[in-house]
């Protein structure tokens, strides 16, 4: 999405600048408890519901008119309604009067919680216009997607000034994932030797819309072959730096390296998404849910997150900026090849990257094969 001038003249920020900036101090304000506003034809006061305080709550409740919502995924409304949700993007759930004990609100957003803390007698009514760029916005900030949800009147200025909130465009949160794509930098470079690849260099990236960085480890010269392998790697703090057994990511970063080396050159696309792009904390909580017997699919639906929020987009903008179009993919996901061709990056081949189960991860690579579509055989 192309920026629109707003005005002329140094100092003038772009529409679209101005828009991320209101959304990145939005998830801001909501990680640290502060309520905040969404527009559109139907302005609506929100909180995100895990880290709603019983100050913060009562600062909600002088905000909106008329009765409060909980925002919710289906997934995570369908276990707390003990019932069959058939709401594809947002659910809102009635809070008959704010509480002053904020744990019923964890409860309802958190499948980790003592469940028994539930508010009895909770009921689905239609949710607002702008319920699921509510439920987006508390994504950009890595939160549960939960958020308590209030009415603001139309005359809204006065009020928001006297509680100095942030205001954001529903539709401007909603294109948040292409902003991040749109706005990529390559911003620095260093040689940085590797254990396994000694002629190495460490490329870093980072977006406007976004803050996060994204790193490309350049293996030899790939730039220089006509077809470079390349692997598109999500961080994984547990894996690829403590060395976890219940996944297998810290052996395909190590492999893939290695398999660079042999080959002469490489890319590895270091990106930083973490769980499936739903942030180290939340992993921790599928972690817990796995524990009692889902899968890692199941448990990020419980907490209300999609099956995979990664954008692969971002890995294609990477090798667009280092000026590669056609590579050799080393992957089992058939979504990171399609990511690759939607930004115009030719595959040329795709090359299997398999690891033997080690006895911890071994249903979780059996989930990898029957439930995401990976290419494990």
């Amino acid at each position: 999405m192309a920026p629109e001038a707003s005005g002329n003249g140094v100092g003038v920020i772009d529409d679209v600048r101005l828009r991320l900036r209101q959304i990145q101090r939005a998830a801001s304000d909501l990680r640290r408890g502060v309520p905040v506003a969404l527009g559109g034809g139907e302005p609506l006061a929100l909180l995100a519901a895990e880290t709603a305080d019983a100050d913060a709550v009562a600062e909600f409740a002088q905000l909106g008119e008329g009765p409060a919502v909980m925002l919710l995924a289906p997934g995570r409304a369908a276990a707390i309604l003990s019932e069959t949700v058939a709401a594809a993007q947002a659910v809102a759930v009635a809070l008959p009067a704010l509480s002053d004990r904020p744990m019923f609100y964890r409860a309802m957003a958190d499948a980790t919680v003592a469940q028994h803390l539930l508010p009895p007698d909770l009921v689905a009514v239609p949710p607002p216009a702008g319920a699921a760029a509510a439920l987006a916005l508390a994504k950009v900030g890595q939160l549960l997607p939960a958020l308590l949800a209030r009415r603001l009147p139309a005359d809204r200025a006065e009020r928001l000034a006297r509680h100095a909130m942030i205001e954001v465009d529903p539709d401007a949160v909603l294109a948040y994932a292409e902003y991040e794509v749109s706005h990529l930098q390559l911003v620095s470079s260093a040689v940085v030797p590797l254990l396994d690849a000694p002629e190495s260099r460490l490329v870093g990236f980072r977006s406007h819309a976004s803050a996060l960085e994204h790193f490309a480890v350049m293996v030899g010269r790939p730039e220089d072959d006509p077809a470079p392998l390349v692997r598109v790697h999500s961080c994984c703090f547990t894996g690829d730096l403590l060395g976890s057994m219940r996944c297998d990511c810290g052996e395909q970063l190590r492999g893939g390296i290695r398999r660079m080396t042999a080959a002469g050159s490489g890319v590895l696309l270091y990106l930083s998404q973490e769980g499936r792009g739903i942030g180290l904390i939340n992993k921790l909580r599928a972690y817990q849910l796995q524990d009692l017997g889902l899968d890692t699919l199941d448990a990020n639906r419980a907490l209300g997150w999609g099956v995979d929020e990664r954008n692969f987009l971002v890995g294609a903008a990477m090798l667009q900026a280092l000026g590669i179009n056609r590579i050799r993919l080393l992957t089992n996901n058939p979504e990171k090849m399609e990511a690759m061709a939607a930004l115009g990056i030719e595959v040329v081949e795709r090359e299997a990257h398999l690891f033997a189960p080690n006895g911890v991860n071994d249903d979780y690579l059996a989930t990898k094969a029957s439930r995401f579509g990976h290419m494990l055989d």
